[in-house]
């Protein structure tokens, strides 16, 4: 179980889903540039996976979307929310990990210029990428919310959250209990893919991840 922060879990018996869903593909996902906080729109190509994806989700049936307010999670959360007819709860604390300068740079030049702070965050150490957010703070604001909308479905309800991918990495992370060094152990999540918990007896399960994989790789801040 984590020790940096509290695990909240399910209640058993009500049969609840979580759909943890990554946004759609923009150009700095492309030029592999780190994007944190920063809002980048997503791309033609983005808008389509959005829609492809969406069509896959109704048959969820959504209870309740909630996004990141970042432009990138809002459209793609629109695309359901059009064929659902349901509203979105937009919420900051679900926006993308704060990186601080390691924001705008690709992946070649963070590992040039932050070499041993990138190494000591894929070895599972709390490192502030960029002197900007741990891991475990960005646990901390988006897990409650989260968990704050769940608790209002119905029985058997399901919450789709649009979010991004190191933010929900280490949501799942905090959910399901691991310790946060080994949140690295969950993969990334291909832009517009998916993944989904459950409540069991013992709290929340992970039951699919990085479902609906397009054959692209994984182009994200969390990889």
């Amino acid at each position: 179980m984590s020790t940096t922060g509290e695990v909240p879990t399910g209640k058993p018996g009500r049969g609840r889903r979580v759909i943890l869903w990554r946004h759609g593909q923009t150009s700095w996902n492309v030029e592999r540039r780190f994007q944190g906080t920063t809002d980048v729109p997503l791309t033609e190509a983005g808008v389509s996976q959005a829609r492809r994806a969406a069509r896959l989700l109704v048959n969820l049936k959504p209870d309740a979307i909630i996004a990141s307010d970042l432009q990138r999670a809002a459209d793609t959360a629109a695309e359901l929310a059009g064929l659902t007819g349901l509203a979105v709860t937009h919420d900051e604390g679900l926006r993308e990990t704060y990186a601080g300068v390691w924001q705008g740079l690709t992946h070649e030049e963070i590992i040039a210029r932050h070499g041993e702070e990138y190494a000591a965050w894929k070895r599972g150490e709390p490192v502030r990428r960029g002197g900007g957010e741990l891991e475990t703070e960005v646990a901390d604001r988006a897990a409650p919310v989260v968990l704050r909308h769940a608790e209002k479905l119905p029985d058997d309800g399901t919450l789709v959250v649009v979010s991004h991918g190191g933010t929900i990495r280490t949501t799942i992370g905090r959910l399901i209990g691991l310790e946060a060094g080994y949140w690295e152990s969950l993969g990334g999540l291909t832009n517009c893919c998916w993944s989904v918990l459950g409540e069991g007896a013992r709290g929340w399960r992970l039951l699919e991840h990085n479902a609906g994989t397009l054959p692209e790789p994984v182009l994200g801040d969390d990889d």
